[in-house]
């Protein structure tokens, strides 16, 4: 049976590539971003919809309009998230407080939603989607990095409330991925990295969407951080 898969920032990079593997195993994936426009998969299986995570009231719509189509949502995956790097001493409340609203609250959003649909069926899979420098830091990314720790704590709380009714609350941590935000950075900063990396490279968006379609279907992992960063965060 085809499972509904409700996916956020899904247009680019990462979440486009998670929502291209669960549409090939056969799933039905519902997908959520500002523009609406979706991960450019023409199929009758896939619905774009538009709805800004840091919006209760869109995030509401979206999941009501995803569920009219495909039924209760059985796996979500918060992927949406925004970056606003700047020094500590040039950071203003406002940089920080909407880094943290979307990246943070825009998954809280989501995951409090999606549990209405979870916990009466007694099963569901809450994926968030991370960083390692929710683990290790970033020069300019206290608001960044304080956004991704707290999913963490987030989806912590969560497999503890819901484990019970048999849903699951992982993160996935990725490290140094190939994606436009990635690619727009100074050469020197991705040398730099990438001579950090065990791995000696930088991953795909597919290594990222691997990690997300195992924990779909692994019942028994709850409350885990699963590092997709080539072992640049090994250690923490």
């Amino acid at each position: 049976m085809p499972r509904h898969v409700f996916i956020t920032g899904a247009s680019r990079g990462i979440g486009r590539a998670v929502a291209q593997a669960f549409f090939d195993l056969g799933d039905n994936v519902a997908t959520a971003d500002r523009a609406g426009s979706g991960p450019g998969i023409e199929d009758p299986r896939v619905m774009a919809l538009k709805a800004d995570v840091a919006s209760t009231a869109e995030v509401a719509a979206a999941f009501d309009q995803a569920e009219a189509a495909f039924g209760k949502v059985e796996v979500l995956v918060a992927v949406a998230g925004v970056v606003k790097d700047q020094l500590l001493l040039r950071l203003t409340d406002a940089d920080f407080a909407g880094v943290v609203d979307t990246n943070l609250g825009g998954a809280f959003r989501c995951v409090r939603r999606a549990v209405r649909s979870m916990a009466p069926t007694r099963r569901g899979s809450i994926i968030l989607i991370g960083s390692v420098v929710g683990a290790i830091g970033g020069v300019g990314q206290a608001n960044y990095a304080a956004s991704k720790a707290g999913l963490v704590g987030l989806a912590r709380s969560a497999a503890r409330e819901l484990g019970p009714r048999g849903v699951t609350a992982n993160v996935i941590a990725p490290g140094f991925i190939e994606t436009d935000m990635t690619a727009a950075l100074p050469a020197a900063t991705r040398e730099a990295y990438r001579a950090r990396i065990p791995a000696g490279r930088f991953g795909q968006a597919h290594d990222v969407a691997a990690a997300a379609v195992f924990l779909a279907s692994a019942p028994y992992i709850t409350g885990a951080v699963i590092p997709v960063d080539g072992g640049l965060g090994m250690g923490h």
